[in-house]
Protein backbone atom coordinates (compact mmCIF):
# COMPACT_ATOMS: atom_id res chain seq x y z
CA UNK A 1 0.00 0.00 0.00
CA UNK A 2 3.16 2.41 0.86
CA UNK A 3 4.48 2.08 -2.28
CA UNK A 4 1.13 2.29 -4.56
CA UNK A 5 0.91 5.07 -2.75
CA UNK A 6 4.18 6.38 -3.80
CA UNK A 7 3.62 5.92 -7.12
CA UNK A 8 0.49 7.29 -7.79
CA UNK A 9 1.31 11.06 -5.27
CA UNK A 10 4.78 11.27 -6.52
CA UNK A 11 4.77 14.48 -8.28
CA UNK A 12 3.98 15.72 -4.91
CA UNK A 13 7.54 15.64 -3.87
CA UNK A 14 8.23 18.47 -6.13
CA UNK A 15 7.04 21.30 -3.76
CA UNK A 16 6.58 24.02 -6.71
CA UNK A 17 3.66 21.46 -7.81
CA UNK A 18 2.54 20.63 -4.26
CA UNK A 19 1.71 24.81 -4.05
CA UNK A 20 0.33 24.65 -7.56
CA UNK A 21 -1.90 21.75 -6.48
CA UNK A 22 -2.81 23.18 -3.14
CA UNK A 23 -3.80 26.37 -4.62
CA UNK A 24 -6.10 25.03 -6.80
CA UNK A 25 -8.16 22.49 -4.84
CA UNK A 26 -8.75 25.45 -2.14
CA UNK A 27 -9.53 27.50 -4.96
CA UNK A 28 -11.53 24.83 -7.17
CA UNK A 29 -13.73 23.67 -3.54
CA UNK A 30 -14.51 27.85 -3.80
CA UNK A 31 -15.43 27.57 -7.46
CA UNK A 32 -17.98 24.65 -7.50
CA UNK A 33 -19.53 25.74 -4.25
CA UNK A 34 -19.99 29.40 -6.22
CA UNK A 35 -21.50 27.52 -9.20
CA UNK A 36 -24.00 25.38 -7.29
CA UNK A 37 -25.16 28.35 -5.29
CA UNK A 38 -25.32 30.30 -8.68
CA UNK A 39 -27.40 27.74 -10.75
CA UNK A 40 -29.65 27.75 -7.48
CA UNK A 41 -30.13 31.74 -7.47
CA UNK A 42 -30.56 31.83 -11.09
CA UNK A 43 -33.62 29.59 -10.65
CA UNK A 44 -35.10 31.15 -8.33
CA UNK A 45 -34.54 34.85 -10.09
CA UNK A 46 -35.81 33.58 -13.13
CA UNK A 47 -38.86 31.07 -11.70
CA UNK A 48 -37.13 27.78 -12.68
CA UNK A 49 -35.92 28.97 -16.55
CA UNK A 50 -33.75 26.48 -18.26
CA UNK A 51 -33.33 28.88 -20.94
CA UNK A 52 -31.91 31.78 -18.00
CA UNK A 53 -29.39 28.73 -16.75
CA UNK A 54 -28.51 27.74 -20.52
CA UNK A 55 -27.44 31.66 -21.10
CA UNK A 56 -25.35 31.68 -17.97
CA UNK A 57 -23.72 28.90 -18.74
CA UNK A 58 -23.24 29.88 -22.40
CA UNK A 59 -21.63 33.44 -20.98
CA UNK A 60 -19.16 31.86 -18.74
CA UNK A 61 -17.36 29.94 -21.37
CA UNK A 62 -18.16 32.52 -24.73
CA UNK A 63 -14.57 34.37 -23.77
CA UNK A 64 -12.82 30.96 -24.31
CA UNK A 65 -14.18 30.81 -27.81
CA UNK A 66 -12.83 34.44 -28.47
CA UNK A 67 -9.91 34.68 -26.11
CA UNK A 68 -8.64 31.17 -25.58
CA UNK A 69 -5.93 30.71 -28.72
CA UNK A 70 -5.01 34.62 -28.15
CA UNK A 71 -3.86 32.92 -24.15
CA UNK A 72 -1.81 29.87 -25.87
CA UNK A 73 0.42 32.56 -27.70
CA UNK A 74 0.91 34.47 -24.45
CA UNK A 75 1.73 31.29 -22.88
CA UNK A 76 4.34 30.43 -25.63
CA UNK A 77 6.17 34.11 -25.44
CA UNK A 78 5.87 35.00 -21.52
CA UNK A 79 6.56 33.69 -18.30
CA UNK A 80 3.19 31.66 -17.48
CA UNK A 81 3.80 31.72 -13.32
CA UNK A 82 3.08 35.48 -13.75
CA UNK A 83 0.21 35.21 -15.97
CA UNK A 84 -1.46 33.02 -14.09
CA UNK A 85 -1.02 35.32 -10.73
CA UNK A 86 -2.66 38.15 -12.63
CA UNK A 87 -5.42 36.06 -14.02
CA UNK A 88 -6.27 34.84 -11.03
CA UNK A 89 -5.86 37.74 -9.02
CA UNK A 90 -8.62 39.20 -11.60
CA UNK A 91 -10.92 36.17 -10.94
CA UNK A 92 -10.51 36.93 -7.24
CA UNK A 93 -11.47 40.43 -7.37
CA UNK A 94 -14.87 39.67 -9.56
CA UNK A 95 -15.73 36.93 -7.33
CA UNK A 96 -15.94 40.08 -4.10
CA UNK A 97 -17.42 42.26 -5.71
CA UNK A 98 -20.55 39.92 -7.14
CA UNK A 99 -20.61 38.29 -3.50
CA UNK A 100 -20.96 41.90 -2.12
CA UNK A 101 -24.06 42.18 -4.61
CA UNK A 102 -25.44 38.95 -3.77
CA UNK A 103 -24.97 39.55 0.43
CA UNK A 104 -26.64 42.67 0.10
CA UNK A 105 -29.51 41.58 -1.40
CA UNK A 106 -28.35 43.97 -4.50
CA UNK A 107 -28.35 41.37 -7.01
CA UNK A 108 -30.37 41.15 -10.35
CA UNK A 109 -30.53 38.58 -12.42
CA UNK A 110 -28.57 40.80 -15.24
CA UNK A 111 -25.81 41.20 -13.03
CA UNK A 112 -25.11 37.60 -12.93
CA UNK A 113 -25.37 37.69 -16.50
CA UNK A 114 -22.17 40.33 -16.56
CA UNK A 115 -19.89 38.65 -13.67
CA UNK A 116 -20.46 35.91 -16.29
CA UNK A 117 -18.80 37.40 -18.75
CA UNK A 118 -16.72 38.63 -16.99
CA UNK A 119 -15.01 35.51 -15.18
CA UNK A 120 -15.11 34.36 -18.33
CA UNK A 121 -12.70 35.85 -19.36
CA UNK A 122 -10.24 35.52 -16.36
CA UNK A 123 -10.80 31.32 -17.01
CA UNK A 124 -9.96 32.04 -20.72
CA UNK A 125 -6.58 33.45 -20.12
CA UNK A 126 -5.84 31.05 -17.29
CA UNK A 127 -6.87 27.62 -18.07
CA UNK A 128 -4.59 27.10 -21.50
CA UNK A 129 -1.75 28.62 -19.38
CA UNK A 130 -2.36 26.28 -16.68
CA UNK A 131 -2.41 23.38 -18.35
CA UNK A 132 1.22 24.68 -20.27
CA UNK A 133 2.38 25.26 -16.71
CA UNK A 134 2.37 21.72 -15.56
CA UNK A 135 5.33 20.77 -17.40
CA UNK A 136 7.16 23.67 -16.38
CA UNK A 137 6.41 22.07 -12.74
CA UNK A 138 7.83 18.70 -13.12
CA UNK A 139 9.06 17.98 -16.07
CA UNK A 140 7.98 15.58 -18.77
CA UNK A 141 9.04 11.84 -16.70
CA UNK A 142 6.52 13.22 -14.50
CA UNK A 143 3.57 14.71 -16.44
CA UNK A 144 1.56 12.12 -16.96
CA UNK A 145 1.16 11.71 -13.36
CA UNK A 146 1.27 15.31 -12.61
CA UNK A 147 -2.05 15.59 -15.06
CA UNK A 148 -4.16 13.18 -12.99
CA UNK A 149 -3.67 14.70 -9.85
CA UNK A 150 -4.67 18.04 -11.41
CA UNK A 151 -7.73 15.85 -12.42
CA UNK A 152 -7.71 14.24 -8.92
CA UNK A 153 -7.80 17.68 -7.84
CA UNK A 154 -10.23 18.95 -10.01
CA UNK A 155 -12.86 15.84 -8.83
CA UNK A 156 -12.03 16.29 -5.47
CA UNK A 157 -12.87 19.77 -5.22
CA UNK A 158 -15.89 19.09 -7.30
CA UNK A 159 -16.87 16.24 -4.60
CA UNK A 160 -16.57 18.60 -1.39
CA UNK A 161 -17.86 21.37 -3.49
CA UNK A 162 -21.23 20.66 -4.18
CA UNK A 163 -21.92 18.94 -1.31
CA UNK A 164 -20.64 21.75 1.20
CA UNK A 165 -22.82 23.95 -0.85
CA UNK A 166 -25.99 22.22 -1.08
CA UNK A 167 -25.34 21.93 2.77
CA UNK A 168 -24.33 25.78 3.19
CA UNK A 169 -27.33 27.43 0.78
CA UNK A 170 -30.04 25.48 2.86
CA UNK A 171 -28.50 26.67 6.38
CA UNK A 172 -27.27 30.08 5.69
CA UNK A 173 -28.41 30.93 2.35
CA UNK A 174 -26.69 31.55 -1.40
CA UNK A 175 -25.23 34.88 0.17
CA UNK A 176 -22.56 33.62 2.66
CA UNK A 177 -21.96 30.65 0.07
CA UNK A 178 -20.75 33.42 -2.18
CA UNK A 179 -18.79 35.28 0.24
CA UNK A 180 -17.01 31.65 1.65
CA UNK A 181 -16.01 30.85 -1.93
CA UNK A 182 -14.62 34.30 -2.58
CA UNK A 183 -12.06 33.99 0.32
CA UNK A 184 -10.93 30.42 -1.32
CA UNK A 185 -10.16 31.87 -4.35
CA UNK A 186 -7.31 33.77 -3.53
CA UNK A 187 -5.24 31.12 -2.43
CA UNK A 188 -3.24 30.46 -6.25
CA UNK A 189 -2.23 33.85 -6.25
CA UNK A 190 -0.22 33.42 -2.69
CA UNK A 191 0.72 30.06 -3.91
CA UNK A 192 2.01 30.79 -7.24
CA UNK A 193 3.66 33.60 -5.27
CA UNK A 194 5.20 31.41 -3.08
CA UNK A 195 6.80 29.11 -5.74
CA UNK A 196 10.85 29.28 -6.53
CA UNK A 197 10.99 30.31 -10.06
CA UNK A 198 14.49 28.99 -10.46
CA UNK A 199 13.37 25.52 -9.88
CA UNK A 200 10.85 25.31 -12.83
CA UNK A 201 11.57 23.38 -16.18
CA UNK A 202 11.20 25.99 -18.69
CA UNK A 203 12.37 25.92 -22.14
CA UNK A 204 13.91 28.82 -24.03
CA UNK A 205 11.27 31.54 -24.45
CA UNK A 206 11.14 33.17 -27.79
CA UNK A 207 12.47 36.20 -28.80
CA UNK A 208 10.19 39.49 -28.68
CA UNK A 209 10.44 40.18 -32.42
CA UNK A 210 9.60 36.21 -33.23
CA UNK A 211 5.82 35.97 -32.67
CA UNK A 212 4.25 33.01 -31.93
CA UNK A 213 1.02 33.07 -34.21
CA UNK A 214 -1.63 31.24 -33.68
CA UNK A 215 -1.97 29.52 -37.38
CA UNK A 216 1.23 27.90 -36.39
CA UNK A 217 -0.61 26.09 -33.90
CA UNK A 218 -3.22 25.59 -36.12
CA UNK A 219 -1.09 23.89 -39.14
CA UNK A 220 0.59 21.71 -36.60
CA UNK A 221 -2.47 19.95 -35.15
CA UNK A 222 -4.02 19.63 -38.54
CA UNK A 223 -0.97 17.59 -40.14
CA UNK A 224 -1.24 15.37 -36.91
CA UNK A 225 -3.20 12.75 -37.15
CA UNK A 226 -2.52 11.65 -33.70
CA UNK A 227 -3.34 15.14 -32.39
CA UNK A 228 -6.45 16.07 -34.39
CA UNK A 229 -8.43 12.94 -33.68
CA UNK A 230 -8.79 13.38 -29.85
CA UNK A 231 -9.69 16.62 -30.84
CA UNK A 232 -11.96 16.62 -33.52
CA UNK A 233 -13.78 13.56 -30.99
CA UNK A 234 -13.81 15.54 -27.61
CA UNK A 235 -15.24 18.76 -30.29
CA UNK A 236 -18.59 16.63 -30.63
CA UNK A 237 -18.05 14.87 -26.84
CA UNK A 238 -17.78 17.96 -25.11
CA UNK A 239 -20.63 20.30 -26.63
CA UNK A 240 -23.29 17.76 -26.42
CA UNK A 241 -22.29 15.02 -23.41
CA UNK A 242 -20.49 17.35 -21.22
CA UNK A 243 -23.99 19.39 -19.97
CA UNK A 244 -23.91 18.20 -16.32
CA UNK A 245 -23.89 21.42 -14.84
CA UNK A 246 -27.01 22.14 -16.87
CA UNK A 247 -28.96 18.84 -16.48
CA UNK A 248 -28.45 17.53 -13.51
CA UNK A 249 -29.68 20.90 -11.43
CA UNK A 250 -32.98 20.43 -13.46
CA UNK A 251 -33.25 16.76 -13.56
CA UNK A 252 -33.15 17.52 -9.35
CA UNK A 253 -35.75 20.28 -9.73
CA UNK A 254 -38.21 19.49 -11.94
CA UNK A 255 -38.04 15.75 -13.01
CA UNK A 256 -37.98 14.33 -9.45
CA UNK A 257 -39.43 17.87 -7.68
CA UNK A 258 -36.52 17.94 -4.97
CA UNK A 259 -34.24 20.41 -3.29
CA UNK A 260 -30.89 21.73 -3.58
CA UNK A 261 -29.62 18.70 -1.16
CA UNK A 262 -30.49 16.20 -4.00
CA UNK A 263 -28.73 18.02 -6.63
CA UNK A 264 -25.99 18.19 -4.13
CA UNK A 265 -26.18 14.30 -4.07
CA UNK A 266 -26.47 14.47 -8.15
CA UNK A 267 -23.40 16.42 -8.29
CA UNK A 268 -21.25 14.07 -5.33
CA UNK A 269 -22.25 10.76 -6.93
CA UNK A 270 -20.44 12.14 -10.73
CA UNK A 271 -17.55 13.85 -8.52
CA UNK A 272 -16.74 10.82 -6.61
CA UNK A 273 -16.62 8.77 -9.91
CA UNK A 274 -14.78 11.75 -11.47
CA UNK A 275 -12.05 11.51 -8.86
CA UNK A 276 -11.47 7.76 -9.28
CA UNK A 277 -11.12 7.96 -12.55
CA UNK A 278 -8.36 10.87 -11.99
CA UNK A 279 -6.49 8.60 -9.83
CA UNK A 280 -6.65 5.10 -12.24
CA UNK A 281 -4.80 7.90 -14.47
CA UNK A 282 -2.19 8.45 -11.76
CA UNK A 283 -0.39 4.98 -12.55
CA UNK A 284 0.21 5.63 -16.22
CA UNK A 285 4.12 6.87 -17.41
CA UNK A 286 4.05 7.28 -20.91
CA UNK A 287 1.63 8.12 -23.70
CA UNK A 288 -2.06 6.75 -23.63
CA UNK A 289 -3.29 4.48 -26.51
CA UNK A 290 -5.54 5.98 -28.91
CA UNK A 291 -7.62 2.48 -28.56
CA UNK A 292 -7.95 3.25 -24.87
CA UNK A 293 -9.08 6.95 -25.50
CA UNK A 294 -12.07 5.41 -28.09
CA UNK A 295 -12.91 2.45 -25.66
CA UNK A 296 -13.45 5.48 -22.99
CA UNK A 297 -15.43 7.65 -25.16
CA UNK A 298 -17.50 4.59 -26.16
CA UNK A 299 -18.38 3.61 -22.26
CA UNK A 300 -19.10 7.14 -21.02
CA UNK A 301 -21.49 7.80 -24.23
CA UNK A 302 -23.49 4.14 -23.46
CA UNK A 303 -23.29 5.32 -19.65
CA UNK A 304 -24.66 8.96 -20.43
CA UNK A 305 -27.77 7.42 -22.44
CA UNK A 306 -28.32 4.76 -19.34
CA UNK A 307 -28.76 8.12 -17.07
CA UNK A 308 -30.73 9.86 -19.29
CA UNK A 309 -33.25 6.64 -19.53
CA UNK A 310 -33.31 6.27 -15.35
CA UNK A 311 -36.80 6.44 -14.18
CA UNK A 312 -35.50 6.40 -9.97
CA UNK A 313 -33.30 8.94 -8.11
CA UNK A 314 -31.37 6.39 -6.28
CA UNK A 315 -30.90 4.47 -10.25
CA UNK A 316 -29.33 7.73 -11.45
CA UNK A 317 -27.01 8.41 -8.58
CA UNK A 318 -25.65 4.94 -8.86
CA UNK A 319 -25.36 5.30 -12.68
CA UNK A 320 -24.01 9.13 -12.24
CA UNK A 321 -20.55 7.36 -10.21
CA UNK A 322 -19.04 4.98 -13.47
CA UNK A 323 -20.59 7.92 -15.75
CA UNK A 324 -18.42 10.09 -13.45
CA UNK A 325 -15.32 7.40 -13.48
CA UNK A 326 -15.72 6.95 -18.04
CA UNK A 327 -16.04 11.00 -18.13
CA UNK A 328 -12.23 11.90 -16.16
CA UNK A 329 -10.80 9.04 -17.59
CA UNK A 330 -11.62 9.84 -21.31
CA UNK A 331 -10.79 13.52 -20.80
CA UNK A 332 -7.61 13.19 -18.97
CA UNK A 333 -6.72 10.01 -22.03
CA UNK A 334 -7.55 13.03 -24.48
CA UNK A 335 -5.77 15.74 -22.76
CA UNK A 336 -2.32 13.11 -22.22
CA UNK A 337 -2.37 11.88 -25.54
CA UNK A 338 -2.36 15.25 -26.71
CA UNK A 339 0.21 16.90 -24.19
CA UNK A 340 2.79 14.06 -24.32
CA UNK A 341 2.55 13.83 -28.13
CA UNK A 342 3.62 17.97 -28.62
CA UNK A 343 6.56 19.50 -28.77
CA UNK A 344 7.38 22.11 -25.95
CA UNK A 345 7.56 25.30 -28.35
CA UNK A 346 4.17 24.62 -29.41
CA UNK A 347 2.35 23.07 -25.94
CA UNK A 348 0.59 26.30 -25.46
CA UNK A 349 -0.71 26.88 -28.30
CA UNK A 350 -1.96 23.26 -29.12
CA UNK A 351 -3.07 23.42 -25.52
CA UNK A 352 -5.20 26.18 -25.94
CA UNK A 353 -6.93 25.18 -29.10
CA UNK A 354 -7.27 21.75 -27.27
CA UNK A 355 -9.49 24.16 -24.12
CA UNK A 356 -10.98 26.02 -26.60
CA UNK A 357 -12.84 22.51 -28.20
CA UNK A 358 -13.35 21.23 -24.75
CA UNK A 359 -14.36 24.66 -22.92
CA UNK A 360 -15.41 26.56 -25.81
CA UNK A 361 -18.08 24.97 -27.50
CA UNK A 362 -19.93 24.77 -24.11
CA UNK A 363 -21.72 28.56 -24.85
CA UNK A 364 -23.61 26.36 -27.90
CA UNK A 365 -24.16 22.75 -26.20
CA UNK A 366 -25.66 24.25 -23.31
CA UNK A 367 -28.24 26.45 -25.59
CA UNK A 368 -28.86 23.58 -27.69
CA UNK A 369 -29.48 20.81 -24.54
CA UNK A 370 -31.53 23.93 -22.65
CA UNK A 371 -33.35 24.03 -25.53
CA UNK A 372 -34.22 20.47 -25.52
CA UNK A 373 -34.65 20.04 -22.01
CA UNK A 374 -36.96 23.17 -22.34
CA UNK A 375 -39.29 20.94 -24.99
CA UNK A 376 -38.78 17.24 -23.74
CA UNK A 377 -37.11 17.36 -20.21
CA UNK A 378 -34.05 17.23 -18.67
CA UNK A 379 -33.72 13.43 -19.05
CA UNK A 380 -33.78 13.85 -22.80
CA UNK A 381 -31.22 16.05 -22.42
CA UNK A 382 -28.94 13.88 -21.04
CA UNK A 383 -30.08 10.51 -22.58
CA UNK A 384 -29.72 12.80 -25.90
CA UNK A 385 -26.07 13.79 -25.23
CA UNK A 386 -24.56 10.78 -24.60
CA UNK A 387 -26.62 8.94 -27.92
CA UNK A 388 -24.27 12.12 -29.66
CA UNK A 389 -21.05 10.93 -28.26
CA UNK A 390 -21.28 7.35 -28.53
CA UNK A 391 -22.07 8.33 -31.99
CA UNK A 392 -18.94 10.41 -32.52
CA UNK A 393 -16.50 7.75 -30.58
CA UNK A 394 -17.89 5.27 -33.09
CA UNK A 395 -17.11 7.62 -36.00
CA UNK A 396 -13.43 8.07 -34.82
CA UNK A 397 -13.11 4.49 -34.38
CA UNK A 398 -13.93 3.85 -37.58
CA UNK A 399 -12.00 6.62 -39.00
CA UNK A 400 -8.69 5.44 -36.81
CA UNK A 401 -9.08 1.69 -38.04
CA UNK A 402 -9.02 3.05 -41.56
CA UNK A 403 -6.34 5.62 -41.00
CA UNK A 404 -4.18 2.59 -39.08
CA UNK A 405 -5.19 -0.03 -41.76
CA UNK A 406 -6.28 -1.73 -38.25
CA UNK A 407 -9.19 -4.23 -37.60
CA UNK A 408 -11.36 -5.09 -35.10
CA UNK A 409 -11.72 -8.84 -33.58
CA UNK A 410 -14.85 -9.78 -32.13
CA UNK A 411 -15.11 -13.16 -30.26
CA UNK A 412 -18.77 -13.92 -28.40
CA UNK A 413 -17.55 -17.70 -27.18
CA UNK A 414 -16.01 -18.94 -24.56
CA UNK A 415 -16.60 -15.13 -23.49
CA UNK A 416 -17.76 -11.98 -25.07
CA UNK A 417 -14.18 -10.23 -26.18
CA UNK A 418 -13.64 -7.38 -28.70
CA UNK A 419 -9.92 -6.48 -29.65
CA UNK A 420 -7.50 -4.99 -32.21
CA UNK A 421 -5.91 -6.95 -34.86
CA UNK A 422 -2.99 -4.42 -35.57
CA UNK A 423 -2.21 -3.90 -39.68
CA UNK A 424 1.34 -5.24 -39.50
CA UNK A 425 -0.70 -8.91 -37.85
CA UNK A 426 -3.30 -8.35 -40.39
CA UNK A 427 -0.40 -8.72 -42.88
CA UNK A 428 1.75 -11.41 -41.91
CA UNK A 429 -2.01 -13.49 -41.55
Amino acid sequence: MRARMSTTFRSLKVRNYRLFAGGQLIKLVGVWMMYVAQDWLVLELTDDSPTALGLVTALQFVPVMLLTLYAGTLADRLDKRTLLMLSNGAWAVLAVMQAVLIATGAIRFWHILIFAGLLGIAQAIETPVRQAFVSELVGKELLPNALSLSAATFQTARITGPALAGVAIAALGTGPVFLISTVMAIAPVFMQWRMRPAELIRPELPPRSEKARVTDGLKYVRNRHDLLLPMAMMFVIAMFGYNFQLTLALLAKTVFATGAATFGLFNTALAVGSLAGALAGTARKGRPSVYLLLASAVAFGVLAVAVGFAPYRWLVLALLVPTGFSTVFLAQAANQRVQLGVEAAFRGRVMALYVLIFLGTAPVGSMVISWIVERFGAAAGIWLGGAISLVAAVVCLAWQLRHAGDKLSIQVRPSPRVRVVHADNVATA
